[in-house]
Order: C-alpha cells, then sequence, then structure tokens
C-alpha cells in the first residue's frame, strides 16, 4: 500500500462543498507520506506554517477535483486528508464582560453593607 500511495496517492481536502482530490509530484507526495505517517485526517490549523503554504500551493495550482467526476480518482490511493474549515469570525463570539479588579469588587462590597 505504501508504495501504490507514493507512485500514484492523492490528497483529499475536506472543503465547505464537499471532498476534493488533489494529485501531487512525486516530491510532494513523499513529504505527505511523512505527514500523515501517524494521522490519516489532518486539521489545516495544526500543520506547520511551511506545511500549510504547501497544501495552500498545491489547491490554488492545481484545479480540484471531485471523485464523482473523475473515474480515474477511484482507484488512486489517499495519502491523507486535511480538513480545511472555514474560519470562524470573531463577530460570532459573544461579547466579553471587563474584568474587574480587586478594589473595584471592595467597593461594591462595601455599597452592599
Amino acid at each position: 500500500m505504501l508504495i501504490e500511495k507514493l507512485a500514484a496517492g492523492v490528497v483529499q481536502v475536506q472543503t465547505p462543498i464537499g471532498p476534493r482530490y488533489i494529485m501531487p509530484s512525486f516530491l510532494q507526495r513523499v513529504y505527505l507520506l511523512w505527514m500523515f505517517r501517524n494521522f490519516p485526517i489532518l486539521p489545516h490549523a495544526v500543520l506547520s506554517h511551511r506545511q500549510q503554504r504547501m497544501i495552500d500551493r498545491m489547491c490554488s495550482e492545481q484545479s480540484f477535483a471531485s471523485m464523482a467526476y473523475t473515474d480515474a480518482l477511484e482507484e488512486a490511493p489517499v495519502i491523507g486528508t486535511v480538513e480545511r474549515r472555514p474560519p470562524i469570525a470573531a463577530e460570532h463570539w459573544p461579547p466579553r464582560r471587563p474584568v474587574a479588579s480587586e478594589g473595584s469588587l471592595r467597593a461594591e462590597a462595601r455599597q452592599q453593607l
């Protein structure tokens, strides 16, 4: 299985519109086999900056292919899967309350007494 992945492996990228497949070069496949040596699925956020750039470059240089539309990819072994989730916008988080200092807490306690 390792030789097949090295010879003709593809990388699956999970996108919001569904899985897409990238056909890396031979040297990229060697590096990707090392990247996915322990885990078959990795979130984009846990990759190093260099690995993120490589995945981003591969995605921008090559057109994505969907498994449903390509018969050749049905038999290609998947080296690994990268989960690419859209970043969470800061506006979706609830507003944070300001941190109270000790002095203001004492003043509030005195007022209540």
